[in-house]
């Protein structure tokens, strides 16, 4: 009965235990729970905020855009990802066998047809001054002559004057002589009448042959001055006319001869010109401006490109840096000239340079990867490789990462400062899952073995397979049907 009673008891109180128990476990775990949502949230949301250590930092550069001068097809290509240049140096050689001489062509034309003109002026100038030449001996001639005439005129007409006046003379002297007469009443009035009319006659005479002579005279003096005046220069005033005429043609022929000059300097200078920028258009090189490497190369030879494209970019080392964001509450501690450690790359410290809120799609175009996209409340801190101590390049720890280029352009990087103390979870669970991951890796002695047995059976059938690519050709070759027959028959007799 005792026994009964006590098993009764027990059965009693397992159901009544289990019951107390069951709430238990579910406030453990709901508090466990609790504290690592708790835990997740506050390492998701305070370190960032205060943490001195940065993973969203890369290694950046600016960059040179290398651009095509001219429109053509590239003929060779030097320029190789990772490669160091020099300034100056050639890249690539550019070349365009599609030109438009038609403007070429256009001034030559027009060069050609001054050239004419100017040839057919300077005959025609030649060709007057020639006549000029002519008229001017054929007028010296004729005036020489007419001088001649005219002198042997003025001679016979002073004769003339000189007769008139002796007629002149005795016709006064007859009518002196019947005035005497008739005031003597020695002759008859009547008698002085004709004598008078003659001695008027003769008078008038005199005075047409003085004017005869003063016109004579003139026409001498107008001559010698070259004034044409009279019938008998009529002639030698044409001449003269018509040298004056010619004499303007010439001078208009040289006129026209210095435009056409002009024109044609000027057509020739446009000429010079123009062949110029064809042969700067026909063929260019692409040279480096400075020194640096190539980033990358945008173009191959053969392709087209049009000017102004983009056929490598080039980004100087030298002047390398570290894009690092950092929350708002670290601008102060992360002010110019502090001093960082730079995990990731091959150069260990640097110095914050700069300090910047925001950044543009214009500014990120002039470096050589774009900025960490930041977010609410950050910043990013420009970081400059220390040259000194620390700050050298360490070969082993570049040759740890894959680098875009050999001066870590692109890498991505931890930053934090040398007297930081909050780390950043990101970094810290990075870490941590590194350790985890390596940890997992390591293999008991069986796995090696195996491992090694695989690698020995896969390296059999690879040298198996060699020795058969090596193999004869005869060897390779199936067998005749009869052999594998007779074979056949001989196992089965056995």
């Amino acid at each position: 009965m005792p026994e009964s009673v006590d098993r009764s008891s027990a059965t009693k109180a397992g159901p009544l235990s289990q019951t107390h128990r069951h709430p238990m476990i579910v406030r453990a775990s709901s508090l466990v729970v609790a504290s690592i949502l708790s835990l997740l949230m506050l390492t998701a949301v305070v370190p960032p905020i205060v943490a001195d250590q940065s993973d969203r930092a890369v290694v950046n550069a600016p960059i040179t855009l290398l651009t095509s001068p001219i429109d053509g097809e590239i003929e060779s290509l030097a320029a190789s990802p990772g490669g160091s240049v020099e300034a100056g140096d050639s890249l690539a050689q550019v070349s365009n066998v599609r030109l438009d001489r038609g403007t070429l062509i256009s001034l030559e034309e027009k060069a050609a047809d001054a050239r004419e003109k100017l040839a057919s002026a300077q005959g025609k100038k030649e060709t007057d001054r020639a006549y000029l030449k002519l008229l001017d001996s054929e007028i010296a001639a004729e005036t020489e002559q007419l001088k001649a005439q005219l002198q042997s005129q003025i001679t016979e007409l002073r004769a003339r004057v000189a007769e008139s006046d002796s007629l002149s003379a005795e016709k006064k002297a007859l009518v002196d002589r019947q005035s005497d007469m008739v005031s003597r009443d020695a002759a008859s009035i009547y008698m002085l009448k004709p004598t008078t009319h003659q001695y008027s006659a003769a008078l008038h005479n005199t005075d047409a042959e003085n004017a005869k002579l003063n016109q004579k005279i003139a026409q001498l003096d107008a001559l010698e001055k070259g004034i044409y005046v009279g019938d008998d220069l009529i002639a030698l005033s044409t001449l003269v006319q018509k040298r004056r005429d010619i004499d303007l043609d010439e001078k208009r022929m040289e006129v026209e001869e210095k435009e056409l000059s002009a024109i044609l300097d000027d057509h020739e200078h446009l000429i010079s010109a123009e062949r110029k920028r064809l042969e700067t258009l026909a063929e260019a090189e692409v040279r480096a401006t400075s020194g640096g490497q190539i980033l990358s190369v945008g173009a191959s030879p053969g392709r087209h490109v049009n000017a102004g494209d983009s056929v490598a970019s080039l980004v100087d080392c030298d002047k390398r840096f570290v894009v690092a964001i950092f929350s708002y509450r670290q601008g102060q501690s992360m002010k110019v000239g502090t001093r960082v450690r730079v995990d990731g790359a091959s150069f260990g410290a640097g110095i914050v340079t700069a300090v910047l809120p925001k950044t543009s799609d214009k500014i990120d175009d002039r470096f050589a990867v774009p900025f960490p996209q930041t977010e609410r409340r950050e910043l990013y801190a420009i970081i400059t490789p220390d040259d000194r101590g620390d700050g050298a390049v360490r070969p082993e720890v570049a040759a740890q990462h894959e680098q875009p280029t050999s001066c870590d352009i692109g890498q991505w990087v931890t930053v934090t400062k040398d007297d930081g103390i909050v780390p950043s979870m990101s970094v810290t669970w990075r870490r941590v899952e590194t350790l985890i991951t390596s940890w997992s890796n390591r293999k008991s002695p069986l796995q090696r073995v195996d491992d090694h047995n695989e690698r020995t059976r896969e390296t059999g059938f690879a040298m198996l397979a060699a020795a058969f690519r090596s193999a004869p050709q005869s060897l390779r070759q199936m067998p005749d049907p009869k052999d594998w027959t007779s074979r056949t028959d001989a196992i089965v007799a056995r």
